[in-house]
């Protein structure tokens, strides 16, 4: 027992000494040492500490060839603690203010891999998912030869997939809501921006469906014209999916718009 008590006060005393240790060093103008310091922290994985020391040294640093360095480890001590909004915001900082730096290939992957980490669900704001998507495009015209290009790619997309979900989400609302014209100004403008998406069957469908279901809730003077554009939204579907998962009720809405159309049926 005693020998545990010990062992307790020990830790404890190491303990509260490296704290003092840290607190001392914070409250010091020994720039160097906490240069040095930060890095030592950084390899200890005690990124927070680490993280600390580069933000007190880094104006002191500004404008000399630790520069870059610094700021690069700054922004992985942020990336380590999972804060992806200040690590991209110091990974971009870098690629700004030192164009030619040796770890610019790296923080411009990094600042799209943060934005990427904060891309959220589908139903909810896109905003970093698009940060994400137009950082990894920089990041393939800069470095089309990098290690990380096919993930850089495979990333671009998933998230343009996501967008295109939300865009179909946002329709799906629409639907649930009789807003049909809404429904396929959403559903156009996703598949004319990502037209080799995943999601491609399921939105040229639901134009389809749109349109059909517009047509078949218009007046009377806007009818023809209106189901008019569903057969050739039909014609659009089955001349890419002939065996499509929607066929057969693309054949029915086909059919429906030329029975109102009054023309055969072919």
């Amino acid at each position: 027992m005693i020998q545990i008590l010990r062992n307790i006060i020990l830790i404890s005393v190491i303990i509260f000494s490296s704290c003092s240790g840290y607190e001392k060093l914070l409250k010091s103008s020994d720039y160097t040492l906490k240069y040095e310091k930060a890095f030592e922290y950084f390899e200890k994985e005690e990124y927070v500490r680490a993280a600390t020391l580069f933000e007190q040294v880094a104006n002191i640093y500004r404008g000399t060839v630790k520069a870059d360095t610094l700021q690069f480890y700054r922004a992985m001590s942020y990336y380590h603690q999972r804060d992806y909004l200040m690590a991209s915001h110091y990974f971009s900082e870098l690629s700004e203010t030192y164009p030619n730096s040796a770890f610019n290939e790296e923080a411009s992957y990094l600042t799209g891999y943060c934005y990427y980490n904060l891309s959220p669900r589908p139903s909810l704001d896109q905003e970093y998912t698009r940060k994400a998507i137009n950082t990894f495009t920089l990041f393939l015209m800069n470095y089309p030869g990098s290690e990380r290009a096919l993930q850089a790619r495979n990333i671009v997309h998933e998230l343009q997939d996501k967008i295109v979900e939300k865009s179909y989400l946002n329709a799906k609302l629409y639907f649930d809501l009789g807003y049909y014209k809404a429904a396929l100004i959403a559903l156009r403008n996703s598949l004319g921006e990502y037209p080799n998406t995943t999601y491609r069957e399921q939105l040229m469908y639901l134009i389809l469906r749109a349109s059909y279901l517009l047509a078949d809730n218009s007046v009377e003077s806007k009818k023809l014209e209106r189901f008019q554009a569903t057969v050739d939204e039909y014609y659009s579907y089955i001349g890419e999916y002939p065996d499509g998962e929607y066929s057969e009720e693309a054949r029915n809405m086909y059919e429906d718009s030329m029975e109102e159309l009054g023309q055969e049926i072919n």
